[in-house]
């Protein structure tokens, strides 16, 4: 970290003194963040805003760049930042939001407690990918009828194989091959009669399989 009088360089190209009585610095958890105090103000209620206060009731030791030392963990502190910067919450992928409510609830920030919340509500609501299952069903149907059946097929099914079982019957003198159809569906919960039909259609296509 540099020393006061030294200058930052900011994203934007601009350039300051680190001693300006606007900047802050923070060393949390051993990483060095520079922030204004206008941001670290959004919230009156939280630490981060009594932190900075020149009469303000909280201990906090100084490194030797005078930056806050705050012993917490800096990759959840940066969602926790750069929420009071936009006011938008941000998380980068492989943080936890968990992680980052802990952070939030430290630093007494009650709005972004609410959003991450929100945002952990709605990922438990969602259902499992894992939950998921396909459902398989399998139509015995001759040839002249599979040209209908496929087209009118609904509800999330959707065509899987087809397996000729050979000529089972005759209309006068012309032979008609006969079909087996197999048919799927996604669905979150499997009830016991999806379950037959699912284990009927592995041996149907077996058996059409050996034909």
């Amino acid at each position: 970290m540099a020393d006061d009088d030294d200058v930052y360089t900011l994203d934007n190209k601009q350039t300051l003194k680190s001693g300006s009585k606007q900047w802050v610095k923070l060393n949390v958890g051993g990483t060095c963040f520079l922030t204004t105090k206008t941001t670290l103000s959004r919230d009156p209620n939280s630490f981060l805003y009594r932190l900075i206060q020149e009469d303000s009731d909280l201990i906090s030791d100084k490194d030797e760049c005078g930056a806050y030392m705050i012993d917490r963990d800096p990759s959840y502190f940066s969602p926790v930042l750069n929420y009071l910067r936009h006011g938008k919450l941000v998380i980068n992928r492989g943080l936890a939001e968990e992680g980052v409510l802990e952070e939030a609830e430290f630093y007494n920030i009650a709005e972004l407690i609410t959003l991450v919340k929100d945002r952990i509500y709605h990922r438990d609501s969602l259902p499992s990918k894992a939950s998921k299952k396909n459902v398989y069903r399998v139509i015995q149907c001759h040839e002249d009828e599979l040209t209908q059946m496929v087209s009118t097929m609904y509800d999330g099914w959707k065509f899987e194989q087809l397996v000729n079982i050979g000529s089972q019957y005759n209309y006068g003198s012309d032979e008609h091959a006969e079909f087996l159809c197999v048919v799927s569906r996604e669905c979150g919960t499997t009830d016991k009669s999806e379950v037959e039909q699912t284990d009927k259609a592995k041996v149907l296509q077996q058996k059409g399989s050996r034909m």
